[in-house]
């Protein structure tokens, strides 16, 4: 879901808080691919007048480490950060 500003990250949050359902498994590395193609296309455009955070709250620990980990260091030149936030008792 894309927003622009810390408001829009509030109002969205709070949308779509009570439709979420937690299953597993927990994987990152396919969302952190999808906005790294996004700012990759904005790298591309040479203008660099966007950058992208990504947001994640999970409550459950990454299944998906490894390929994670590449989706990471792949995203690491691009225009964007990353923000893992645990919530819950799971070990992060």
């Amino acid at each position: 879901h894309c927003v622009a500003g810390i408001q829009g990250i509030v109002d969205s949050y709070c949308q779509i808080l009570p439709q979420i359902q937690l299953y597993r498994p927990t994987n990152f590395s396919p969302i952190i691919n999808h906005v790294a193609r996004f700012a990759a296309h904005s790298l591309q455009q040479g203008t660099a007048a966007q950058y992208f955070i990504l947001l994640i709250i999970t409550d459950g620990e990454i299944t998906d480490l490894d390929q994670t980990r590449q989706a990471i260091v792949n995203a690491s030149k691009l225009p964007m950060c990353i923000i893992i936030v645990g919530v819950g008792e799971a070990d992060f």
